[in-house]
């Protein structure tokens, strides 16, 4: 018993290792003839009373450590076959934020917008009177908000210029109308194309 135990062990390794060689793509074919010689000599004893404790601990760790690495084993193999990327530490996804969609403005939201005023900028680069009342508004609803932080006309006037040109080619629109929103004691910009 001892000295399958230590051929257990010995051919346990060179599994670890044969996988991690296909995995990583230096062989070509899975390690099933090692891996059959190792579950026979795990069957073999399955069933069998091992009398001594020491072997009866060495067996049942080798055997437990080998059903879990088989499972490692069988959902790598199982991942390739279906061609989802792997990691170290098993299926990796790349979790990717969803591009925003737009969605019209709620009735409420509508209310709401056209109690604060809505500015509308046709031109990117060149509505820049719009822009600086929007740009004040902006200051006085971040004020009445408790926002502090300093905010420059230039940098702000960049944002509305990049993400009204931006709507305007991707949804086609004529103009864009801006609207501020204030949630949370945060103040925010809302974009909405005009067609």
């Amino acid at each position: 018993m001892n000295d399958d135990l230590d051929i257990l062990e010995r051919s346990f390794r060179q599994l670890q290792i044969e996988w991690e060689k296909f995995f990583g793509g230096v062989e070509k074919k899975p390690p099933m003839d090692l891996k059959a010689r190792v579950e026979a000599l795990i069957k073999k004893y399955a069933y069998a009373e091992i009398r001594n404790n020491g072997e009866r601990f060495r067996y049942q760790t080798l055997s437990t450590r080998y059903a879990t690495f088989n499972e490692l084993w069988n959902k790598r193999m199982r991942a390739i076959e279906e061609g989802r990327p792997m990691g170290i530490h098993g299926i990796y996804e790349r979790k990717v934020a969803p591009p925003p969609v737009y969605a019209p403005p709620t009735p409420a939201a509508r209310a709401a917008a056209s109690g604060s005023g809505e500015v509308r900028v046709k031109d990117p680069g060149g509505d820049t009177a719009a822009v600086r009342s929007l740009f004040d508004r902006f200051l006085e609803a971040r004020k009445a908000a408790g926002e502090a932080a300093p905010v420059k006309f230039e940098s702000f006037q960049k944002i509305i210029s990049q993400q009204a040109a931006r709507i305007l080619t991707e949804k086609g629109a004529q103009a864009v109308d801006f609207r501020l929103e204030t949630k949370d004691g945060k103040v925010s910009l809302k974009a909405k194309p005009v067609k």
